[in-house]
């Protein structure tokens, strides 16, 4: 099919569709249960399971799609939504509810777009995660339109979490060590978490963290409001200016992949109803995306955490000028969104993969030894290498098309023999990147 030609008909594959879920603010009780009715509609494909509990101790629940729910199949990736990190910041709560029951409803009527993407992704949506503020926030709006007064609502009540702390700037900060490394040697991938991480971060925080270290996720969204910009990594400056609760940066702070985390920021853009033409909210965007430090720099952000951790690729996604759009607004944005959610989902299915195993064909990295690595179009020298083994090199060209299978076959080093009571530790480095992936089993300015 031509190339021209598949966006439009990508777009006629939902054109005529929408969501049941009723259009409105779901409080938590009301998240719960729409969260079981899209599984109970669709047992087959779904299974919800919770990641942990808030400091008020309200389940963080987890949707999961996948045509095996519940398991990892080899060389199938697995990929994230998060929303409402922020509680006042609502609109992604409500949009990935609706792209619940989107995913299950087209399911369930055979469409050829949807079905493909269950098959072959392991799909994970948190609708929050940050319940708590967002009850208090919904109690503050609730507040202000009984008293029919809009400035009744604060601009940042219900942000933060029970114990007031902004959840995205509460993650162990990997960007000094990383920004040491570049300068003095190190690495710039899986950096290991400082001993007393655990003291340091909230419940939420603590379960989003063990979540991506059960799942090897390989691309992710983060929903927030206030803005309409795809913002990709880093957050963080390498020379951090100081200035009230925001650090001012304007200079960019780019990762190894840059070109990479541009393309997936306006594939997401691109197929938004207006977020590439970058319609104001106070801030102009050229193409609707944004370096994050170069809008402003921010420490311990999660987006940040998933490369620098995982090597998960995370982006931003903000998504409404108004933290809280108006009941009357939601079927209007989830249309503006709809596109956008579903094609950013199938950037996960770029770039390489293949198993890692040994001259057995027992994987080595994990129990099955699968890896995933995002890249563009292009040549690229690539090496896996393991503890115990014999690093193997090769050089693969990856095509626009879809992921390349490029298997690693790695030799024991009689000499060292492999590493005893331990998993192997795997890497792949590409020369191109310079970055190693290691395989796992009025308006106000917005703050993300």
């Amino acid at each position: 099919m031509s190339q021209l030609l598949w966006p439009f008909v990508r777009f006629l594959l939902l054109i005529e569709v929408a969501a049941s879920v009723n259009f409105f603010h779901h409080r938590y009780e009301q998240l719960v249960e729409a969260l079981f009715n899209v599984h109970n509609e669709c047992p087959d494909i779904t299974r919800i399971y919770t990641i942990g509990r808030s400091v008020q101790g309200r389940h963080l629940y987890v949707v999961e799609f996948s045509d095996n729910p519940g398991i990892h199949e080899p060389l199938e990736p697995e990929f994230k939504y998060v929303g409402n990190m922020h509680g006042n910041e609502v609109l992604g709560r409500e949009l990935l509810l609706q792209l619940s029951e989107f995913l299950c409803e087209e399911y369930r009527r055979r469409n050829e777009r949807i079905t493909r993407l269950i098959w072959d992704t392991r799909i994970h949506i948190l609708p929050s995660m940050n319940p708590d503020g967002y009850e208090v926030a919904a109690n503050q709006e609730l507040c202000a339109f009984s008293l029919q007064d809009p400035d009744a609502i604060g601009y940042l009540t219900g942000r933060n979490n029970a114990n007031g702390v902004d959840l995205n700037r509460n993650f162990p900060d990997l960007n000094t060590f990383m920004y040491y490394n570049e300068k003095n040697g190190g690495p710039n991938h899986h950096i290991p978490l400082p001993a007393n991480w655990k003291s340091q971060v909230e419940p939420e925080t603590l379960a989003v963290i063990h979540w991506m270290s059960r799942y090897n996720f390989v691309l992710s969204a983060n929903l927030h409001g206030g803005a309409l910009v795809a913002n990709y990594p880093y957050d963080k400056a390498q020379e951090q200016r100081s200035r009230g609760y925001q650090r001012k940066s304007n200079t960019p702070s780019p990762t190894p992949d840059d070109k990479l985390f541009r393309k997936l920021a306006k594939a997401y853009s691109y197929a938004h109803h207006s977020m590439h033409q970058s319609p104001t909210c106070g801030d102009q965007f050229a193409d609707g995306i944004t370096n994050g430090a170069s809008w402003y720099s921010l420490s311990k952000g999660m987006q940040d955490f998933n490369y620098l951790y995982t090597n998960c690729f995370e982006i931003t996604l903000e998504l409404s000028c108004d933290k809280f759009p108006p009941q009357k607004d939601l079927e209007k944005e989830w249309l503006a969104n709809r596109e956008a959610l579903i094609t950013y989902l199938e950037e996960v299915h770029q770039g390489i993969k293949g198993l890692v195993s040994d001259e057995n064909n027992n994987g080595i990295a994990g129990d099955q030894g699968d890896y995933f690595r995002l890249l563009l179009p292009g040549t690229y020298t690539i090496t896996a290498s393991a503890d115990g083994y014999r690093p193997q090199t090769v050089t693969i060209t990856v095509g626009p098309a879809g992921p390349s299978l490029v298997h690693f076959q790695l030799k024991q080093d009689t000499l060292k023999g492999p590493t005893e009571k331990k998993a192997p530790a795997t890497s792949l480095s590409s020369k191109a990147l310079q970055k190693k992936v290691v395989p796992r089993a009025a308006h106000k300015k917005t703050q993300r």
